[in-house]
């Protein structure tokens, strides 16, 4: 009796791995489609659509303000999709992209900006020295526990690895 329900939960886990896995790699197929969907904008100052009006501003057409705003989401949206299914011990280092590209997003976002991209660094500098320091201490773990125990790095990946039980679980890690 207790090897059949054994045997049911592991291919409900086998099942539900399946599902997760076929709806990442569904997120991440349909990028390109994302990603020419300014093509459906027309290149005007002023988009009216059914939903709402959008004014270009700074770029005088709504088709090259779509562009570029897609251009910066559609990096951070598979920055996202990796950091949240990265089981490496080094997944944090994703963070530095993530947050450049969430302050490129806002600048894009910003009507009044005169420079993209511009004293970028100087806003990443606090999250940087944050990541940087952590990966190094994790590496400097690893490396320590290679030598007092003769362990392959493969096993001392598993080891650091943190496995959340859902999505929820995981964003809740961070914040």
């Amino acid at each position: 009796m207790e090897m059949k329900s054994q045997s049911s939960r592991k291919a409900r886990l086998k099942g539900n791995k399946f599902i997760s896995g076929a709806i990442i790699a569904t997120l991440i197929a349909i990028t390109p489609y994302i990603f020419y969907l300014h093509q459906s904008v027309p290149d005007v100052e002023v988009w009216n659509t059914f939903l709402f009006t959008y004014n270009s501003g700074y770029y005088s057409s709504a088709g090259v303000a779509i562009w570029v705003i897609i251009g910066k989401l559609v990096p951070l949206y598979l920055l996202f999709i990796w950091f949240f299914t990265c089981k490496h011990w080094w997944f944090h280092a994703l963070l530095v992209p993530i947050a450049m590209y969430t302050y490129q997003t806002f600048d894009v976002l910003n009507k009044d900006t005169e420079y993209l991209d511009h004293n970028q660094l100087i806003y990443l500098i606090p999250v940087m020295a944050i990541i940087i320091p952590s990966i190094y201490l994790i590496r400097a773990r690893i490396f320590n526990r290679i030598n007092e125990a003769n362990k392959s790095l493969e096993e001392l990946e598993d080891e650091l690895k943190m496995s959340p039980k859902s999505f929820w679980d995981k964003i809740t890690q961070y914040f």
